[in-house]
């Protein structure tokens, strides 16, 4: 079944696109998990839907991802077609005081063209190790700032069409929007920003920068913030509280510089990563009574 589906992919795009038994860790910042069936990198929105069509019309599963940056992998990897949404589908326009870009550009890059052009209103995102697209899906956000805040609308692949929504038919909230909760993937978002002075808008990066490189553990893989903020308290500090900063599992750690980051200290394998964050959820539930939600999104199947 894979090799048919290998077969309708190169109908309409280079080898060098389809990807069989790609190994997944590499396209993670947790740096685990295991294979892909088929990794797929699309350059265009109707490859994205005619790889999709052609995953449904065979009865596969398929995935989309960005730069893995909130993703764990488990260790048996991914069935099916995996979607990677990336450097060859990252264009990012400005025309005036709004900005257009595919769901494969990063966040950083995306803030970065932002300031040079004299745009403020994506400093907080100079920082996040996402890609657009699942940025928006998550209403990613740092500082006291989120994409909700200047986005203008966003394309999903809706029943196999492109649907443009408006921030509001989005429905952004705290890590959650409508195509996150429908698994409807963002394909593009156009952003209204503000004219400032670049140099202005440089030095607010650079601060918001340096405060996350003294706060997190970025010396380390890992999928970023690894809990939602439980409402009226802190991730970090309810673990720091029960006494799990180190606390570590395999190759898996509590960071020891932010609780609220688990890393991957080197050789962790998804396993040790997953039951280190059950074990935390055990224990601050037991100390706190509080229940921990993962932020992260967990994909794949089992080592066998």
């Amino acid at each position: 079944m894979n090799e048919e589906l290998i077969h309708r992919l190169r109908a309409f795009a280079l080898d060098e696109q389809i990807l069989p038994n790609e190994p997944l860790a590499p396209h993670t910042t947790m740096r685990v998990g295991g294979p892909a069936d088929v990794f797929f990198l699309p350059d265009s929105a109707a490859q994205v839907r005619r790889a999709l069509d052609a995953a449904r019309e065979l009865g596969l599963p398929a995935l989309l991802m960005g730069n893995g940056s909130n993703l764990i992998v488990r260790d048996g990897g991914v069935r099916g077609l995996v979607v990677c949404l990336g450097e060859r589908f990252a264009r990012v326009d400005i025309d005036g005081e709004e900005l257009h870009a595919q769901a494969g550009a990063t966040l950083a890059r995306v803030a970065s063209l932002a300031q040079e052009a004299g745009l403020a209103g994506l400093e907080f995102a100079g920082g996040i190790p996402g890609t657009l697209g699942g940025g928006v899906a998550m209403n990613a956000g740092a500082y006291g700032g989120q994409l909700s805040d200047v986005l203008v609308e966003a394309a999903v692949l809706q029943d196999g069409e492109e649907v443009v929504l408006s921030r509001e038919a989005l429905e952004m909230g705290y890590r959650v929007t409508l195509p996150l909760k429908r698994g409807l993937p963002v394909l593009w978002a156009r952003f209204r920003l503000t004219r400032d002075d670049p140099a202005a808008i440089l030095a607010r990066m650079k601060e918001l920068n340096a405060r996350r490189r003294e706060k997190q553990p970025l010396s380390f893989p890992s999928a970023g913030s690894t809990f939602k903020r439980p409402e009226g308290h802190f991730a970090g500090a309810l673990i720091e509280a029960a006494g799990l900063k180190g606390l570590t599992v395999g190759g898996a750690q509590v960071s020891e510089k932010h609780a609220g980051f688990v890393v991957n200290r080197g050789g962790a394998t998804a396993k040790d990563v997953l039951s280190l964050i059950a074990e935390v959820q055990k224990r601050v539930y037991d100390h706190a009574g509080v229940r921990l939600e993962m932020e992260v999104r967990v994909v794949g199947e089992e080592a066998r």
